[in-house]
């Protein structure tokens, strides 16, 4: 699915500038700078792609893509934790009663 395919270039393109994007970040929040380092350091975050901002990201489903109700201990869709908890594939967990 395309929507998925841009994710997976986004996370390519997060990984490709992360230093740069953290270093410039950190420029930028430091008080310690003088005013000019402070604004060429934002002038350099906002010359990266946008895509390359780690915000930018979605947490999808491993295994069908799906955007919400995703768990991110588990990396996975609501719906595919269900089948795979009752089907015993998830070690430790179990189907709560009381």
């Amino acid at each position: 699915m395309a929507l998925i395919e841009r994710e997976k270039k986004r996370d390519k393109l997060v990984a490709k500038y992360a230093k740069k994007h953290a270093e410039l970040k950190a420029i930028s929040t430091d008080a310690k700078r003088t005013d000019e380092e402070r604004a060429a350091a934002r002038l350099g975050l906002q010359m990266l792609p946008r895509n390359a901002n780690p915000t930018r990201q979605r947490n999808r489903c491993a295994i069908t893509g799906r955007p919400r109700g995703t768990f991110a201990q588990f990396g996975l869709a609501r719906a595919k934790i269900r089948e795979m908890a009752f089907a015993g594939e998830i070690p430790g967990m179990v189907k709560a009663s009381w």
